[in-house]
């Protein structure tokens, strides 16, 4: 059942990304031809019009392969006959998609759940921030200079900095007062805090707050991916630390079970709430200026744009290649790793 549910929300999230670039494809006349979810030897396969529609064998990824992607075709509706506008609108859409998938699944959280605000309505006796003079109904609007949209992004920050001193601005009275203060560790749950309580509202009954809400975690959600990424690149994030296909299907279905113990409306609301994570994930990493991926494309276009004139398609499909090949070496560490941790 585990394993069936990730492979429904690896589906889903796949779905969209690649329904993405066919969209945008087909509206501005490029002739698309397969439409593929998964990868390796077709599974299930049927040609509708001129587009083949398929099922592949190994469900991690997908494609949607456009006449005269990766190589010079003279016909007006192959992809390197569109102009450059349009080839970035496509190629950016798969991304773009997979964003807009976490958007709506946070929106759907925030709206019937409700959401805490940055502002101040408990202040806990004897804690740093009732130190710093820290009030009820004051609103902490930046930290060490940076700006805070919402609530998460302070827990972020204290939970890095730690016992470092901090600057915490706050809107009160219409005033930004700095606050100099330093969080304190939390003995019973291991955080790092300031000693403050929330403001909590409901998402029904503010519908643009809670729109603006949802906006800011996805771009938290962003901000966190890339972050990752480059710990990962610079070796600050050990092996053990990363997942592949195997590793995030153990943890949807481990947030299943989990939430199957309260009840079965629990189990769905984990599983959605990770997949709006791993749409984020999918999003992002694909905008990364890396061959193979959409973000090495965009590159390319974009070189494109400023030299006013293509780059030789075969050469682009070339480094394409060896970006994917690199892609499929490192698919396979990261299944040996998936594969060490199961076992061990």
């Amino acid at each position: 059942m585990n394993i069936l549910i990730a492979l429904l929300v690896f589906g889903i999230i796949v779905l969209i990304h690649e329904f993405g670039h066919y969209i945008v494809a087909k509206k501005s006349g490029i002739k698309v031809e397969e439409f593929a979810i998964g990868m390796g030897p077709k599974l299930i396969s049927k040609q509708y019009g001129e587009t083949l529609y398929s099922i592949r064998i190994f469900p991690i990824g997908g494609f949607c392969k456009m006449l005269g992607e990766d190589e010079g075709v003279q016909d007006e509706r192959a992809f390197s006959n569109k102009s450059v506008l349009t080839r970035i609108a496509v190629i950016a859409a798969g991304p773009i998609m997979n964003l807009l998938l976490a958007f709506i699944i946070i929106l759907f959280f925030v709206i019937s759940g409700g959401f805490l605000t940055t502002v101040v309505n408990q202040v806990a006796p004897n804690t740093p921030a009732e130190q710093a003079d820290i009030r009820i109904g004051d609103k902490i609007v930046a930290i060490d200079g940076k700006k805070i949209n919402i609530k998460e992004e302070i827990s972020y920050i204290l939970e890095k900095t730690k016992d470092q001193s901090i600057e915490v601005t706050i809107l009160r009275d219409g005033n930004k007062i700095k606050k100099e203060i330093k969080p304190m560790l939390d003995e019973e749950t291991g955080r790092w805090m300031l000693g403050i309580g929330f403001e909590f509202k409901e998402g029904k009954e503010n519908i643009l707050e809670s729109i603006a809400q949802s906006f800011w975690n996805v771009i938290f959600l962003v901000k966190l991916v890339i972050v990752g990424f480059f710990q990962i690149i610079t070796g600050q994030v050990g092996a053990d630390k990363i997942a592949g296909p195997v590793g995030v299907i153990e943890m949807i279905g481990e947030s299943y079970e989990i939430g199957l113990k309260t009840s079965i409306i629990m189990a769905i609301q984990n599983v959605m709430y990770l997949a709006a994570l791993i749409s984020a994930n999918l999003g992002v990493i694909n905008l990364l200026p890396i061959p193979a991926l959409d973000g090495g494309r965009l590159l390319f276009l974009i070189i494109e744009g400023l030299r006013g004139k293509p780059i030789s398609v075969e050469k682009e499909g070339l480094i394409h290649f060896i970006g994917f090949v690199l892609l499929m070496v490192f698919m396979v560490f990261i299944l040996y790793n998936d594969l060490s941790k199961l076992v061990a």
